[in-house]
């Protein structure tokens, strides 16, 4: 049996094309349930899901008070009836041999964790060329942006698991409000779990349409990751310390500059370098739409990069005093303490 857990917050716009695609999924209808954690939508998402519910059994509506993704996840996981665990979350369409995919490569292969690529959707100037950087080894770097063949990795897009795997490694740690997904795919891979991407587990992405919410997103993701490194050093690959580096190199030029005089020149040779770079990459994954793409994906590179490395240094300042505080571990599959915020919302 395979538990579909949905975690969820004002996504009224799209949780029904969503629950649509999971509902129709070329698996046993009675081996197949659907979780979907409301983290107080202030919009219609907990009504279209009720209404779902009262249509087909197999739909559940959870609530979740904190109203951030780990501890939707974890409620779900708890209230879960499956062997298998599927994450797919509430902005992301699933195509409909998504689930039955999942379960043949988990058998397959023996994994302990598989997913698929993370094809990201656009819409609108800015949108498109979000989805272009996003899909570009310069954008992200991560394997399941871009990978096109079956292959283990440190991490995939959403997950299925074996329900075994939590009751062995823990749940999601809910301090994480981003990257939690990171996080335990580290301790699965370091407790000895095997992570496999299958690029056939199809699914689509709504990306992010304009450079507020860009911008904001990945802030978030640079800030998190500093929790991250705290607490798994060996987590952080050189890749992630590249925008950060980048980012207070050249605040530390400019802030040199009224003392040396060469700061200034070397600012605006790193600045014009990193420029051709970028609109190199940005030509390579948006040419196909045409030379006007090619500078949006190279503003949607620029937000990428600056925002995460801004984000991260944030982090070093915001989490300083936590290097050397005592590390709660993740929350046990057991442990039913946060069971008040697993009422359901039926």
């Amino acid at each position: 049996m395979v538990s579909v857990v949905i975690p969820m917050r004002n996504e009224a716009a799209g949780i029904g094309t969503l629950l649509d695609g999971v509902l129709a999924q070329d698996y046993p209808a009675d081996r197949l349930e659907v979780l979907v954690v409301d983290g107080a939508s202030t919009d219609d998402s907990a009504a279209v899901v009720r209404g779902y519910a009262a249509r087909d059994p197999r739909v559940r509506l959870l609530s979740n008070p904190r109203r951030i993704v780990p501890t939707a996840l974890n409620i779900a996981i708890r209230a879960a009836r499956g062997d298998i665990i599927c994450r797919i979350d509430g902005h992301t369409r699933v195509a409909p041999d998504y689930v039955r995919i999942g379960v043949e490569t988990l058998r397959r292969t023996g994994a302990d964790n598989v997913g698929g690529r993370m094809d990201a959707v656009g819409g609108g100037w800015f949108g498109d060329a979000v989805a272009d950087a996003t899909g570009s080894r310069f954008g992200v770097g991560a394997y399941f942006h871009f990978g096109t063949s079956e292959r283990e990795v440190d991490t995939v897009y959403l997950g299925m698991w074996p329900r075994a795997v939590f009751e062995r490694i823990g749940l999601f740690d809910e301090e994480l409000v981003r990257n939690q997904d990171d996080e335990l795919n580290y301790r699965l891979r370091k407790a000895g779990g095997r992570i496999i991407l299958n690029p056939a587990m199809r699914s689509w992405y709504q990306n992010r349409q304009d450079v507020a919410h860009l911008v904001s997103q990945y802030y978030q993701y640079g800030q998190w990751k500093v929790r991250v490194l705290q607490k798994h050093p060996k987590q952080m690959s050189w890749r992630h310390f590249v925008p950060p580096g980048f980012v207070a190199g050249m605040a530390a030029l400019a802030l040199a500059t009224p003392w040396l005089p060469t700061a200034a020149l070397l600012a605006r040779l790193g600045a014009g370098v990193y420029l051709a770079v970028v609109l190199v990459a940005a030509a390579q994954a948006s040419w196909r739409r045409g030379p006007l793409a090619v500078p949006a994906t190279a503003l949607a590179l620029i937000c990428l990069h600056l925002s995460w490395g801004t984000g991260f240094l944030h982090g070093l300042i915001l989490f300083a005093d936590r290097w050397r505080r005592p590390e709660a571990g993740p929350p046990r599959l057991e442990d039913r303490g946060g069971d008040a915020a697993l009422s359901t919302a039926e």
